[in-house]
């Protein structure tokens, strides 16, 4: 007598979806794809700079692109090309850190106004009402004056103006699912509201989360290059995209590639995020996996 074997086919990955369909959206692949160069020159930039972005040489300054130079130097004489590998890494750097600041206080604040609900969360959201009251470049001017420049300010800054993004989107995944059934049945078994919040509800509203983080960092670096530009921001001897726009403003007319590159750097890399987005929001659409 034969046998018959059954085989049970493991359920496909959720997140094995999500990656067949972004990687379905070229646009998003390109900005994947631009993102990871960027990385890289962040990370080893200090060994493609073919000069020393900081050095400058007074005999060669305002140079036009060249075989030597490939972006022309600035009015310091200082190698464009390696400024703007240089600053890859501030400016992805302070994006992204000051993002995950945002992102970790706004998660909180957003997750114990939407679980609590009642008087706590009039008191966060009325709070972060009023930050969002106020132009998210204006509120980074403000405190850049009150903190002081440097790097760890930026951070700090633009971090703060971007906490109600993420509290308001937090707070709103859990109140449309802090009823259901399986976190009725946590609290039934005794689980804390700690538990309850970080274990059993955010991982389940993460998607929308990630999706604005990553939006979050295209935004953050332009606010990053506002404050340069204003003279707010990362201060030298760093090399900063906004810094050098601000500073080549005076040569537009005589020296239009001392703004012409930087202003590329910007506009790439936050392209590649935004495009990133929106392929990250379409690939966790469930409309979108079918």
């Amino acid at each position: 007598m034969e046998t018959q074997q059954i085989v049970i086919e493991k359920p496909e990955s959720k997140f094995k979806r999500m990656w067949e369909v972004l990687i379905q959206n070229k646009a998003a692949v390109v900005g994947l794809v631009v993102i990871c160069i960027l990385v890289f020159i962040a990370l080893f930039g200090k060994w493609l700079t073919p000069y020393d972005p900081n050095l400058g040489d007074m005999s060669a300054n305002k140079l036009p692109p060249c075989s030597e130079h490939w972006f022309g130097t600035d009015e310091q004489g200082r190698d464009i090309f390696s400024r703007i590998i240089d600053g890859t890494r501030v400016s992805l750097s302070v994006g992204i850190e000051a993002v995950a600041f945002a992102l970790v206080i706004g998660t909180v604040l957003g997750a114990v106004a939407g679980y609590k609900g009642g008087k706590i969360d009039t008191v966060i959201m009325r709070l972060m009402d009023i930050m969002m009251s106020i132009p998210d470049i204006l509120l980074a001017i403000t405190l850049m004056a009150a903190l002081g420049r440097g790097i760890d300010k930026a951070v700090i800054a633009i971090g703060l103006v971007t906490i109600p993004e993420y509290a308001r989107i937090v707070r709103g995944s859990i109140m449309s699912i802090k009823d259901s059934e399986y976190v009725q049945a946590a609290k039934v078994i005794g689980n804390n509201d700690v538990v309850i919040i970080f274990k059993h509800i955010l991982p389940n509203v993460l998607s929308p989360i990630i999706v604005r983080a990553t939006l979050g960092i295209s935004t953050a670096i332009l606010n990053v290059a506002a404050l340069g530009f204003l003279g707010l921001g990362v201060q030298p001897p760093y090399a900063e995209w906004g810094d050098m726009l601000g500073r080549a403003r005076s040569f537009i007319f005589e020296a239009p590639y001392m703004l012409i590159f930087p202003g590329l750097a910007i506009t790439i890399t936050v392209l590649a995020f935004n495009l990133l987005g929106d392929g990250l929001r379409d690939a966790f659409d469930p409309k979108s996996q079918h």
